[in-house]
């Protein structure tokens, strides 16, 4: 076996496992796509720097179940299109939710909640809503494609969690959600809806 092969075959693995969040599912997403995953390394960085700057006065501050956090899904996956065919991307999303899921096994959390049915669900959604839109979004700079999401999200193209402005989980009928009676449970009884939805004070 040639280094030069050596090389190709486990820097993507050494790539994700540098990054936040790379799980094992990820690890073999990115041995069975090595230079889409240097790629998805590369814009990560760039996303990052977009992402990490103050977005709550144009969306929320909800890093889940909110436009926040729609905002992450679609924006980066968005952006890893201009490079990586979506086949593939797909691939990669349900590697992160399958990750997700096995955080929620072993009570885990991200962004401090534990993860969810409904929430894996959201994410996979707002993940193809970054797909179907590939072809319009491919020339944009990283700059208008912010500003491109943004308007997507606030236009209702996303999907978000209904809930309170204080953030307070709502059922489909705006039942407030006791978390605490849901520690340990998949499936808890959240409401996906629109993101152009506003929050109930």
């Amino acid at each position: 076996m040639s280094l030069k092969f050596i090389i190709i075959l486990f820097l993507p693995v050494c790539v994700l496992s540098q990054s936040a969040g790379g799980s094992k599912y990820e690890r073999w997403w990115a041995l069975g796509h090595p230079f889409a995953a240097i790629k998805v390394k590369l814009i990560s960085k760039k996303c990052y720097q977009i992402y990490n700057k103050d977005l709550g006065g144009k969306l929320d501050n909800f890093s889940n179940g909110g436009k926040l956090d729609a905002f992450r899904h679609v924006f980066f996956m968005a952006a890893f299109s201009q490079k990586v065919k979506t086949k593939k991307l797909r691939k990669l999303g349900c590697a992160h939710e399958k990750a997700n899921y096995k955080q929620f096994l072993k009570l885990k959390t991200e962004f401090n909640e534990s993860p969810d049915s409904l929430s894996t669900i959201m994410d996979l959604q707002n993940n193809e809503l970054a797909f179907k839109n590939a072809a319009e979004t491919k020339k944009l700079s990283l700059p208008e494609l912010e500003k491109y999401v943004i308007d997507k999200i606030k236009t209702g193209n996303a999907f978000i969690m209904k809930r309170k402005k204080n953030g307070t989980y709502l059922d489909c009928v705006n039942n407030v959600i006791d978390l605490n009676l849901f520690k340990g449970k998949w499936s808890v009884p959240k409401c996906l809806v629109r993101s152009d939805e506003n929050y109930m004070d």
